[in-house]
């Protein structure tokens, strides 16, 4: 399945991140899941949309602080 990964800005904008294929075991663990790590930052997953028309399902992420 297509994912496509949004960040959400701290202006309240979206920015994608990145769109991949899936596997179904990939899919089925967002079941198990609340972070993600993509291009090694972390991010929370706050919400998801399956997108019928586009066939894609759209993940909504808020980075997590990283302390430096």
């Amino acid at each position: 399945m297509n994912v496509i990964l949004f960040e959400k800005m701290p202006e309240g904008e979206l920015r994608v991140i990145e769109e991949r294929t899936w596997s179904m075991n990939m899919v089925a663990a967002l079941e198990h899941v609340n972070y993600i790590v993509v291009g090694s930052r972390e991010y929370e997953a706050v919400e998801g949309r399956l997108n019928v028309d586009a066939g894609k399902l759209e993940l909504l992420l808020v980075p997590m602080r990283t302390e430096e």
